[in-house]
């Protein structure tokens, strides 16, 4: 395996394609192969990996996606900076169809999923703020309508939502929900990534108007109308990402002796030893 990248993006629902003319890299990892094959390639003169969260063909629904297998490969290619674009639906009013939101919150309301690569041991992630704050605020700059802050409830699925769960949500001051933000975020800390979610809010969620609910035509068609503009804040943020040498998303187990391995591209890793030694 030769290809290696800086950057990583993990494409949500509809999204299964962002580069030009990519080369296609499989890896296998110690939790299985990820949703897909990884396509890597070149965007404003950075190496950029590109994997659809939920498979080429949406293979995997959001509770079985493999998020391990997903973290891993790409630490394995190299990539420092994860983008994590995502639907979501909105709990508020300070958010509306067609946004595009940076949360600096996350709340985890699923239940089947593992979350973590620490199996052994004493390692325990500092997550306070499960974001990255130089990442989100690169994508932030990238569009001056893009709204920041917020938290974001991930819920199990595949179901949406009933009513009252719904405003149950919205009740405790969170703004945005969605289904496959945990565990992604907390793995992409644990591989030392600097991470952030770039929420699409395609609909407004089942507590906070009259009607039938969500329904998973609207949430695509949404998504579909509005990738383009999503790819293009893609692109203006990977041209000015931060260094993330010194950033505590990668500095955090300085120190620490981890009991799960960090990949390399050279196929090393770092179990057992202190990391950032």
């Amino acid at each position: 395996m030769n290809a290696t990248a800086d950057v990583a993006v993990i494409g949500g629902t509809g999204f299964y394609s962002f580069l030009d003319d990519p080369e296609q890299v499989s890896v296998e990892t110690p939790y299985g192969l990820p949703s897909a094959t990884i396509s890597v390639g070149t965007v404003a003169g950075r190496r950029v990996a590109f994997l659809p969260r939920h498979g080429d063909h949406h293979d995997y629904p959001p509770h079985a996606i493999p998020y391990r297998a997903n973290l891993w490969a790409l630490r394995s290619l190299g990539v420092r900076q994860v983008l994590a674009p995502c639907a979501v639906g909105g709990l508020r009013e300070e958010v509306a169809p067609g946004d595009i939101v940076v949360p600096d919150q996350l709340v985890d309301r699923t239940y089947r999923r593992i979350p973590s690569y620490v199996e052994s041991g004493a390692v325990h992630l500092p997550y306070a703020d499960p974001y990255c704050e130089r990442l989100g605020a690169a994508v932030a700059g990238a569009d001056p309508e893009i709204k920041a802050g917020g938290a974001m409830v991930v819920i199990e699925g595949p179901r949406f939502s009933t009513r009252a769960e719904s405003q149950h949500y919205a009740a405790q001051g969170w703004s945005l929900i969605n289904m496959t933000g945990h565990p992604e975020a907390p793995l992409a800390r644990e591989m030392q990534q600097c991470y952030t979610a770039i929420a699409l809010v395609t609909d407004m969620d089942a507590g906070v108007e009259a009607g039938q609910g969500v329904g998973q035509e609207e949430v695509f068609a949404l998504f579909k109308a509005n990738l383009e503009r999503l790819k293009g804040v893609l692109t203006r943020t990977i041209e000015s990402l931060p260094d993330p040498d010194g950033c505590t998303c990668s500095t955090w187990a300085e120190g620490m002796e981890l009991s799960y391995g960090i990949p390399t591209p050279d196929g090393a890793g770092e179990q057992g030893e202190e990391a950032g030694a």
